[in-house]
């Protein structure tokens, strides 16, 4: 990267089978990045016999519940939120009612003039009910977030890049790193896309954010690996 980040926001999904040695090697090939990660589960994290044990015996020292979190960086309020737990088939995801009330308490300390980063697995609006894209209750916590003057909600998930802006508050999903995924309804299921492997990494990449002082809106660039 051209500029080094101050830190790297993991939207979840770091294994694909919740397996330990599925972790050992991402963290062996994390551990290379030029900035310090912080990082939300994916439903793929989950999957192991405790139930998200070995992603909160790894990533969850010092958070809430499931593995919930806010910080505080260079005037920005950044919120993790989980909404992979749980899951049921044929349902959108679920924040639960402990982790709204945690985000009514930890919001309620916050100016209304700061910043706001949210950022987790699921799309917290509805980007395609069929196919599980979006969170049930998510709009309970969007409408903590309307007082805010800037708000920029990152998601993972879904492989792709979609934006929604709503008021102050800007939806931003990312590109995955290991498959597409087809657009929401072109496809039976939302399964990985099989495409021609030199065109591969211009379907993956990542996402930038990028925070000016004394500036309220923060820049979201994409990139492809190509």
């Amino acid at each position: 990267m051209p500029v080094k980040p101050s830190f790297i926001l993991h939207t979840g999904d770091i294994t694909h089978l919740s397996k330990a040695e599925e972790f050992d090697t991402a963290a062996e090939v994390l551990k290379g990045l030029p900035a310090p990660v912080h990082y939300v589960p994916g439903e793929h994290d989950t999957l192991d016999e405790g139930g998200g044990k070995l992603f909160l015996d790894r990533y969850g020292k010092g958070t809430k519940g499931n593995g919930w979190y806010s910080y505080d960086d260079n005037g920005v309020h950044f919120v993790a939120l989980v909404n992979v737990f749980n899951l049921e088939a044929g349902h959108e995801a679920k924040l639960g009612a402990d982790q709204l009330k945690w985000l009514a308490d930890d919001l309620s300390a916050v100016s209304s003039s700061t910043p706001l980063v949210v950022f987790t697995h699921i799309p917290l609006w509805t980007v395609y009910e069929p196919w599980g894209w979006g969170t049930e209750d998510g709009e309970q916590a969007i409408a903590m977030l309307r007082r805010f003057g800037s708000v920029t909600v990152l998601h993972g998930h879904i492989h792709q890049v979609i934006q929604k802006v709503e008021g102050n508050i800007t939806f931003h999903t990312a590109r995955g790193t290991a498959y597409p995924q087809p657009k929401p309804g072109e496809a039976p299921s939302p399964g990985p896309m099989l495409v021609p492997s030199d065109q591969l990494r211009s379907y993956l990449g990542l996402t930038s954010v990028n925070i000016v002082e004394g500036g309220h809106t923060l820049a979201l660039t994409d990139a492809t690996l190509v």
